[in-house]
């Protein structure tokens, strides 16, 4: 911070505030001290531009990172020697239950999960969406799919990906 042009700023602080600054900050000096003290703050505190950017840099590193992942998934270079552990792209409760009936029953309709976890068939699907795009962004493949075709004597199912988790 440079020789900038001072200005004024009025501040309201509790009256014990007030009385432990006057008790340790001279009066001549309480004006340089207050101003010291905010910018030594403002030295702390990033600056949200720059939070923004970083952020911005990160999820794009994060989208190559997945893309590399996918190509060499599809490529089947990238194989899974190291089962992963399907809850770890649950958020919460409702999450894990669904992926524990999935690891339970191999595969499942949503009308089914609802049923068994007691919440709505809606919340199921977009629970489920949710977790095979993380899976999908992070491994290259989802650890849950749908299929509409008849599998296992069932019709319009989600189903664990075998081949990547750990049982």
């Amino acid at each position: 911070m440079g020789k900038d042009e001072n200005v004024i700023v009025t501040v309201k602080v509790p009256k014990s505030l007030h009385d432990e600054l006057v008790l340790r900050v001279s009066e001549g000096e309480r004006s340089r001290f207050i101003r010291e003290a905010i910018i030594e703050k403002l030295q702390k505190t990033p600056r949200p531009d720059k939070i923004l950017e970083l952020e911005k840099k990160i999820r794009r590193l994060q989208e190559e990172i997945a893309q590399i992942k996918r190509s060499l998934a599809d490529l089947e270079i990238l194989t899974y020697d190291k089962e992963i552990n399907p809850h770890i792209f649950c958020i919460d409760e409702i999450d894990h239950k669904i992926v524990d009936y999935l690891l339970h029953y191999r595969g499942a309709t949503t009308s089914e999960i609802s049923k068994a976890i007691k919440v709505n068939r809606w919340l199921i699907l977009s629970r489920l969406k949710r977790i095979r795009s993380r899976s999908e962004k992070q491994l290259g493949k989802p650890i849950v799919e749908y299929y509409s075709g008849l599998r296992y004597g069932k019709i319009k199912a989600w189903w664990i990906n075998e081949e990547i988790i750990e049982r």
